[in-house]
């Protein structure tokens, strides 16, 4: 199955199991300000997974288009992007982990036909300064569910990833961790603000044996490794607890959320450990191919980096486009400018300028035509949009990246006067100026931060004496 197949029998499969479909949530939350993006297809139903009850029912599903701007420097690898589709269904109080984990199961086995002898899991430690227990229940499950395909299932206790990387999980099926199998939006029971939901969840990967573990991250491989031969594939959160000044108590309605990859599914159903290989991602690659005369299949690995920015980079900025976003000096603008700013710098490596937008962004509308229509409707002005952005950039990029070689022939570290003058002068984000000294092996002063934040604020001052 290609993605957009994969998406289908997702909502068909919810919808036959009395399943509420609902409109997908706009990428930027208009009456949220506590988050930039949506970041995750729970974040427009909080208040519901809180106790309010839902208009449709206590059943729900759909397919939402995510932003997450703190994985932009991530991008690159084989399975990281900013914006992607999160299949998700929610049970507000309904049914828990006994209808839940079959469920997942049988989706991934039954309907996407993944090889169930490739399916990895994890559960909930537990945590007993919270009086929250192990989670007995839903390993229990698991077992189950493999025993009924013939499948050995053994436990492991890990704990953290870095018992897990020293140790590995030594072939087990069933890895328990502790604050990697809590979900909050904020991390652990005692990162999450007052007021906010959270429970234990049991995720779901998927192995590639023709991937050699990368021992950059630890000895030998376990589910939570970013060694490459796991890939998590999706999440059922069992949404149980609050936050409160003391500590957590329960929710007086238990909740389910599922979260599933929809790129990162789709790529384990064509084995493909890349998931720029999937039906909604390679067109783009291809089109980069045609325009950049450059390979992606066995290319240099610095093509293969760039093609990936580059495709992933542009088709958020299109979808933030789309939902109203400009590029900008604040808040979303700010990500978007960053977005087509880091597309345009890793697209001189393609031998790419200005003009790219205009090439993909017709590509993005026509896959995305079926679901999400406005990406095609309003092509002309996200064209226009993005291209503007480019062709500011562009006129100052070049000499920016010619200021820091220069820097480092003459001998001379980079400091935050440098890292400033190339905001202020040339317009790059200190993120870009930040990577771009880090993979060219550039030094840095040791005082570039506090530097760079004096005249920061000092330019802020000089701009509200102006106003």
């Amino acid at each position: 199955m290609d993605a957009q197949e994969i998406r289908r029998a997702f909502l068909d499969m919810l919808a036959q199991d009395r399943h509420a479909i609902v409109t997908r949530a706009p990428i930027v939350l208009r009456d949220d300000p506590t988050t930039l993006f949506t970041g995750s297809g729970m974040q427009p139903l909080l208040p519901y997974l809180l106790g309010a009850d839902h208009p449709q029912g206590a059943r729900l599903a759909d397919v939402q288009p995510c932003l997450r701007a703190q994985d932009m420097d991530e991008v690159g690898d084989n399975r990281h992007t900013t914006f992607f589709e999160m299949l998700g269904n929610w049970s507000l109080g309904d049914y828990g982990k006994a209808e839940q984990i079959p469920r997942v199961f049988r989706f991934l086995v039954d309907v996407v036909g993944l090889d169930p002898n490739r399916l990895y899991v994890t559960c909930f430690l537990g945590d007993p300064v919270h009086d929250i227990p192990r989670d007995e229940e839903s390993a229990e499950i698991w077992e189950r569910l493999f025993a009924e395909r013939g499948i050995e299932c053994r436990r492991i206790d890990l704990g953290t990833e870095e018992f897990g990387n020293e140790h590995g999980n030594q072939g087990a099926r069933i890895a328990f961790y502790g604050d990697k199998n809590w979900w909050s939006r904020f991390g652990g029971p005692d990162e999450m603000p007052v007021g906010d939901p959270g429970g234990p969840d049991s995720e779901v990967f998927y192995y590639f044996p023709q991937v050699e573990h990368d021992t950059r991250y630890g000895r030998y491989p376990h589910q939570n490794s970013d060694g490459g031969q796991y890939m998590e594939i999706g999440n059922s959160v069992f949404m149980t607890y609050r936050r409160t000044e003391s500590g957590v108590t329960e929710l007086p309605r238990h909740n389910v959320d599922f979260g599933g990859g929809l790129e990162r599914i789709a790529a384990a159903a064509i084995d493909s450990p890349d998931v720029y290989r999937v039906s909604l991602l390679w067109p783009i690659v291809e089109r980069l191919q045609a325009i950049s005369g450059k390979s992606y299949d066995g290319g240099a690995p610095e093509v293969v980096h760039a093609m990936r920015v580059v495709a992933d980079h542009l088709r958020g900025a299109a979808f933030l486009a789309a939902d109203g976003v400009k590029p900008g000096n604040t808040k979303q603008g700010y990500v978007m400018r960053r977005l087509v700013r880091r597309a345009l710098r890793f697209g001189l490596d393609l031998e790419l300028t200005a003009g790219v937008a205009a090439d993909l962004v017709p590509i993005i509308g026509r896959l995305f035509a079926d679901v999400y229509p406005e990406v095609a409707e309003q092509e002309a002005q996200i064209v226009a949009v993005l291209q503007k952005e480019e062709k500011q950039f562009a006129r100052t990029l070049r000499k920016g990246l010619s200021m820091l070689r220069r820097l480092s022939r003459q001998g001379e570290v980079v400091t935050g006067e440098h890292l400033f003058e190339l905001h202020d002068t040339f317009g790059m984000p200190i993120e870009l100026s930040l990577e771009e000294a880090t993979r060219k092996g550039y030094p840095l002063a040791d005082d570039w931060r506090a530097v760079f934040d004096g005249l920061m604020e000092a330019q802020r001052d000089r701009s509200r004496a102006a106003v």
